[in-house]
C-alpha cells in the first residue's frame, strides 16, 4: 500500500491527476478503511477543482482517523473546501476545532479569517489576521510595531481622543 500511495502522491504533485486518481481508486477499493487514502484522494479532488467531490472524502478520512501531518492537512483541506462551497459556518467550526487541537498552526487562523470575511465578520477576521502578521512576520517594520499592531487589532473602530 505504501509504495502505491507514494506513487499516487508523486503523480498528484507532478499534476498527473488522472493517473493519480486511478491509483487512489484502486487503493481505496483494496483498503476501504484507511483514512489516509481518502485524505489524499480528497486533496487530489481539490487540486482538480472538484471541491464538492472532495468534501465527503475529507469527512470519511476524519471519520476513519488520521495522524500527525495528515490530520493537520485534512483539517485545512476540509475547512477550506467548506468555505469554497459556501458552507461558511462549518468552515469556521472546523477551523475552531483545528486551532484548539493545533494552536501553533497559524494557517488555520488565516483560513478561518477568510471564512469570517464570507459571513461579514470583518472585525473578527482582521483581528485574527493582524495577530498572525504581528506574531509571525520577520519584516523589520512589522516587528518594530508589533505591540501596536496587536493592541489595535481589536480596536479598529475605536476613535481615540
Amino acid at each position: 500500500m505504501r509504495e502505491k500511495l507514494t506513487r499516487a502522491i508523486a503523480l498528484r504533485s507532478s499534476k498527473s491527476y488522472a493517473e493519480s486518481e486511478v491509483l487512489l481508486k484502486e487503493l481505496i477499493e483494496e483498503y476501504p478503511n484507511e483514512g489516509q487514502l481518502y485524505y489524499h484522494y480528497a486533496w487530489l479532488c481539490d487540486n482538480m477543482e472538484r471541491e464538492t467531490e472532495a468534501r465527503p472524502k475529507y469527512e470519511k478520512a476524519l471519520e476513519l482517523g488520521l495522524e500527525d501531518e495528515d490530520l493537520i492537512g485534512c483539517y485545512l483541506g476540509l475547512g477550506s473546501t467548506y468555505r469554497c462551497i459556501g458552507e461558511y459556518e462549518k468552515s469556521i467550526h472546523l477551523f475552531d476545532k483545528a486551532i484548539q487541537e493545533f494552536p501553533l498552526n497559524n494557517e488555520y487562523k488565516v483560513f478561518k479569517a477568510m471564512a469570517l470575511y464570507n459571513v461579514n465578520k470583518h472585525k473578527e477576521a482582521m483581528n485574527l489576521l493582524l495577530h498572525v502578521v504581528a506574531t509571525t512576520s520577520s519584516d523589520k517594520g512589522v516587528q518594530e510595531y508589533r505591540k501596536a499592531i496587536e493592541y489595535y487589532a481589536d480596536k479598529l473602530d475605536k476613535k481615540f481622543n
